[in-house]
């Protein structure tokens, strides 16, 4: 055994030597492995606060703090990217991009962002003029050479969540008719956040509508037949996503605070529709739409007991404090439907904007 293990270690060294003759240039060649503990990321992002509530108008800052080892060499071109997430997840919408003294604001975000900054390692986002669009996840993003680090922060607004249909009726609309119809009344498509939210403030609608992520589902409090079953758990019914051109449903809207002024306009006799949107414009404003009804009475108490035009060519009217005629059961927006539009039975809901 021991012979035979000579005759193997002459013959390796025999080889080893016929490369060296072969190629010198490899001689002083070596491998080295270097083994030790591991240290870790050097560099890591975190938000104080995973989400920030603002409303419609408002600003907000969104934190994102940047931790970053000592031993890191310093780095002027450190960059920080924040984008915003799509409410299915599968896109980022960019929104903020800084590295050194170069810096830029993207899209709708233009001009209404930028870095807090009140540290080297501050990367925290500042929104200004916050629109309904803004409500979101947002994804802070920070890369130092071969170093990167993510945090994920949330912009809720305080607002208000209502189930709409138009004139056509119930089940009308796709999902690109959905997004509309909410934008011409002030509002935006719902997200399963919200509706939750509202669900938990006690909204129950027996009527399938759309949400921001192509999903179909409606809010139940008190169980019963037609509503999914009369033996069930209250909550969420969902019809899960739906195709969004082919099928049809009702939506639920999201609105916010608005800037301006929402009133019941006072005139001597009733009006047409043509004729209560030319009253709006002859006081200086322009007939309110159903999200800012909602809005002023969800968000600033106002009642009114008078049924009124809007925009959309329904008539509806909010009441805050029920009483005898004017609601008796709950606190609500009533609607009247959408009667003919010459029909002079009614008075106009007006909205003045401020700038």
């Amino acid at each position: 055994m021991i012979p035979a293990l000579i005759c193997a270690l002459i013959a390796l060294s025999s080889a080893n030597n016929d490369l060296n003759s072969l190629y010198p240039e490899l001689e002083h060649s070596r491998t080295i492995y270097v083994t030790g503990a591991d240290r870790g990321p050097r560099l890591s992002v975190a938000a104080e606060q995973t989400k920030v509530v603002s409303r419609r108008g408002g600003n907000a800052t969104l934190p994102c703090k940047i931790q970053r080892d000592q031993s890191l060499a310093p780095n002027r071109k450190m960059r920080i990217k924040w984008t915003k997430l799509t409410s299915d997840y599968l896109k980022e919408v960019d929104v903020f991009v800084a590295m050194d003294y170069h810096k830029r604001s993207y899209g709708s975000f233009h001009g209404r962002v930028h870095l807090q900054g009140s540290s080297p390692m501050d990367a925290s986002l500042v929104i200004t003029e916050i629109t309904l669009e803004d409500y979101g996840r947002y994804k802070c993003e920070v890369i130092d050479g071969l170093e990167d680090g993510t945090a994920v922060v949330t912009l809720d607004l305080e607002g208000i969540v209502f189930p709409y249909f138009p004139r056509l009726g119930r089940y009308n609309l796709n999902f690109f008719d959905a997004e509309r119809a909410c934008r011409e009344q002030d509002a935006t498509v719902a997200s399963f956040d919200q509706l939750h939210e509202a669900w938990q403030g006690k909204l129950d609608w027996c009527n399938a509508g759309w949400l921001s992520d192509g999903s179909v589902q409606y809010p139940i409090n008190i169980p019963r037949e037609p509503c999914g079953g009369k033996n069930t758990l209250p909550g969420i019914r969902s019809y899960g996503l739906r195709d969004k051109e082919k099928n049809h449903y009702d939506v639920f809207c999201f609105t916010s605070y608005f800037k301006g002024r929402f009133y019941y306009l006072i005139q001597p006799f009733k009006l047409t529709y043509d004729e209560a949107v030319r009253a709006c414009q002859k006081d200086g404003a322009q007939i309110a739409k159903v999200g800012q009804m909602y809005a002023a009475w969800k968000l600033l108490g106002y009642d009114r007991c008078d049924a009124g035009w809007l925009a959309d060519g329904s008539v509806r009217y909010p009441i805050t404090q029920p009483r005898q005629r004017c609601s008796p059961t709950e606190a609500a927006v009533r609607f009247s439907g959408f009667p003919d539009k010459k029909h002079k039975l009614y008075g106009v809901y007006c909205f003045k904007g401020h700038n």
